[in-house]
């Protein structure tokens, strides 16, 4: 059984503890507010030049730009955006859950991988699959530069052709209690669905009228709508790891409050029970004593 001095330790351990996740509950609160700022406001102009890119490409003459081409997906690259810390929950567990279950369904295909984040890095590192390259220690400071930095290495092997399919992989922000895996194509960039019939629910489908050409506007917007969906993917990463985070920290929080209060009356217990058993001893000592002296 615990001594007294031994249950005390561990509640002073216990409320260091609480301060401590309390502590980042908070931090993380604050810096989810930033990062769910810039998300809600990204996310619309991201998905609006997704739509508009999509509905370009299906109305392009060919294969107007290198980014569009389709080539048989013989090789893949994944990109797996995790955290670099943890104590976040099942955060950087569900994606490299997902991403290793994704790995496994290729079958013979060959996929590389661009870890983004300590956690896939260290994961992937003790498995037999090829790491290309690495981005780690940047979110606290998530800039544009950092996705135009990965846009390009990936629009860089798209163009070599050292591979025909780029995926990312990521948490998509929700709510600070929701993030959902997501996985999406990046290039090459995919067309628009057809309108059904002759001109689908909305009319007749337009056209568009190219100044100064097709193949100048698609040479500015395609990179540029690349480097968009990498950034608003890492944000959404961002925003759902201190979602996250301040989730289960919050959990700990309260799980800790719980073990102090259970310590506690542990503490009490054993304490009654030690003077219970202190005053049995003077009672009984007395008691010998009176009748020595009796006898």
């Amino acid at each position: 059984m615990a001594t007294l001095r031994d249950i005390r330790r561990r509640i002073r351990s216990v409320e260091s503890t609480q301060k401590i996740t309390r502590a980042m509950k908070l931090v993380a609160a604050a810096k989810l507010r930033r990062a769910q700022e810039r998300i809600v406001s990204a996310r619309p102009y991201a998905v609006k030049m997704a739509e508009l890119l999509s509905s370009l490409v299906r109305r392009a003459e060919g294969e107007a730009h290198p980014l569009l081409v389709r080539r048989p997906a013989a090789r893949k690259r994944l990109v797996i955006i995790t955290a670099d810390k943890g104590l976040c929950g099942a955060f950087n567990s569900n994606i490299l859950r997902a991403s290793l279950a994704f790995l496994r369904e290729q079958g013979e295909t060959s996929v590389t991988l661009v870890v983004v984040g300590k956690k896939a890095r260290d994961f992937y590192r003790r498995r037999q699959y090829e790491i290309k390259s690495e981005m780690l220690g940047f979110f606290d400071r998530l800039a544009y530069s950092h996705a135009q930095e990965l846009a390009n290495e990936l629009m860089q092997s798209y163009l070599a052709q050292d591979v025909d399919e780029v995926s990312l992989m990521y948490h998509e922000f929700r709510s600070v209690a929701v993030q959902r895996v997501k996985r999406e194509q990046l290039l090459p960039i995919e067309s628009a669905e057809a309108p059904d019939g002759p001109g689908g629910a909305e009319g007749p489908a337009g056209d568009y009228i190219y100044e100064p050409s097709p193949e100048a506007i698609l040479a500015a917007l395609l990179p540029r709508h690349v480097t968009t969906q990498v950034y608003r993917a890492l944000m959404e990463s961002v925003a759902g790891e201190y979602g996250a985070r301040m989730t289960a920290m919050e959990a700990a929080t309260k799980n800790a409050k719980e073990m102090i209060s259970v310590l506690s009356i542990q503490y009490n217990k054993a304490r009654q029970e030690r003077i219970t058993k202190e005053l049995l001893d003077i009672v009984g000592g007395a008691e010998a004593l009176r009748q020595t002296v009796e006898a």
